[in-house]
């Protein structure tokens, strides 16, 4: 309670009180300024008929007097009342019941008497030749009233606002409240185990849909992390089993040998078991540290056009003698931000398998052009390409098709260049055939 106000009911409950004051200020205002208005209107009109009764009677007090006498047998000056006195304060003309100030001038709240009841008037007192005095008032309760109806509306619409603004403030609240709770429940069943849930959509595509979205596509990352570890974990544990084997055997082989050369060769065998499991390991290593993006941070922009040009040209050598046809077509000035040591290594990796997976007299092609808005690289070939049901692998650490378990590898060059291409934001789809292709968007 100490912190209501950060709640969601607090913050608009105080805007709402914010906007109650705003138009109580603006009532208060729109008051002074209506007030002042009538008020000056009223002096105005009093200005207006004390000169008239002046104008009229030209001859001195005696015709003012009988000015005021036909104005009040005429009725004709509704509101307004009249008192001429002398020199001594005795009354000459008018039946305004009241005493005439002595001092000449305007009166804003002149107590006078009428039909039995004590009221109030705004009032001009004149001086006249031989010390006479001229009072002209005009009854004020044309203005109380208005003045009254000014405030019971602006009241009214203080507590019309506040009342609609803590209103507000409870359903925003509730309504807040309720979706913030599925988040919630959802937090709640994932902390409990169950990764497979999600943040409910309204369907309605508001803020909350936003951020459930974004949740969702988080959770998505996150499990596809998990279960990337799983698969790691298994793959580990599953394919570095048969090395670890050979090397135990290897080991156990020297420690049996009595022939000092024929132990030399089984320790320089294991040797050679231990170095290709460091190199197992380093390539693991390699791409979790790929995947965590933390190569982002050290982004530049890099001339994608001349990494490929680079890369491809220190492979034409080995592929021709290797009776491979290296054919390019790449778009000039394609840039991008990114790590050109990553880029490199994913282009080796593609160019490597295309090298060793596929027989002589195959044609490799590289493209690289933008399409639309992103920029799109494909690596393809015409060799034997790979079964559909395969393909969906072959991103996965340690993925081989079945012909290419006797060649050198370990099925780890494939899913770092998907670590690379997510690592810079893009997507790699393998290619169907004829043939085999990876292409890249980014």
């Amino acid at each position: 309670m100490k912190r209501w106000w950060r709640g969601t009911f607090g913050l608009v409950a105080a805007v709402a009180f914010g906007f109650a004051l705003a138009t109580l200020a603006i009532g208060v205002v729109a008051f002074e300024t209506t007030h002042e208005a009538l008020e000056l209107q009223l002096d105005h009109r009093i200005a207006i008929e004390t000169q008239a009764l002046i104008d009229e009677g030209q001859d001195g007090p005696d015709g003012i007097a009988a000015a005021i006498r036909r104005r009040e047998a005429a009725s004709s000056t509704a509101s307004l009342g009249y008192l001429l006195v002398n020199a001594a304060g005795r009354p000459l003309a008018g039946t305004l019941d009241t005493i005439v100030p002595t001092k000449p001038g305007y009166v804003e709240l002149l107590p006078y008497r009428a039909d039995g009841q004590d009221r109030i008037a705004q009032s001009l007192t004149t001086a006249l030749p031989e010390g006479h005095r001229l009072l002209v008032a005009a009854d004020r309760a044309a203005i109380d009233e208005m003045d009254n109806s000014f405030i019971k509306l602006f009241l009214g619409a203080f507590g019309t606002m506040l009342l609609l603004g803590i209103t507000a403030a409870w359903v925003v609240g509730i309504v807040t409240r309720r979706r913030l709770a599925r988040i919630d429940h959802t937090a709640s069943a994932i902390i409990a185990g169950d990764l497979s849930r999600r943040v409910p959509l309204s369907g309605s595509g508001d803020e909350f849909d936003g951020v459930a979205e974004t949740l969702n596509l988080m959770l998505d990352r996150i499990g596809g992390l998990m279960e990337n570890l799983r698969q790691v974990s298994s793959d580990v544990a599953h394919d570095l089993r048969t090395p670890l084997t050979r090397l135990q055997n290897r080991l156990d082989e020297a420690l049996r040998e009595r022939d000092p050369e024929l132990q030399r060769q089984a320790i320089e065998a294991a040797a050679t078991e231990a170095g290709e499991l460091l190199e197992v390991f380093s390539a693991l290593l390699r791409i979790a540290e790929v995947e965590g993006m933390a190569a982002r941070a050290h982004f530049q922009t890099v001339d994608l056009s001349a990494v490929v040009a680079d890369v491809a040209e220190a492979f034409r050598p080995s592929m021709e003698s290797s009776g491979h046809q290296l054919v390019i077509s790449i778009a000039s000035d394609v840039t991008l931000p990114g790590d050109r040591r990553l880029l490199q290594q994913m282009l080796t990796n593609l160019l490597d398998n295309a090298v060793q997976h596929t027989p002589q007299g195959t044609t490799v092609r590289i493209v690289l052009d933008r399409a639309d808005d992103s920029i799109r690289l494909i690596i393809a070939d015409d060799g034997p390409g790979v079964e559909e049901d395969e393909a969906q692998e072959l991103f996965n650490r340690f993925a081989r098709v079945d012909r290419s378990r006797s060649t050198p590898g370990h099925g780890l060059g494939l899913a770092m260049v998907a670590a690379i291409v997510t690592a810079h934001s893009g997507k790699a789809a393998i290619a169907a055939r004829p043939g085999f292709g990876v292409h890249i968007s980014v």
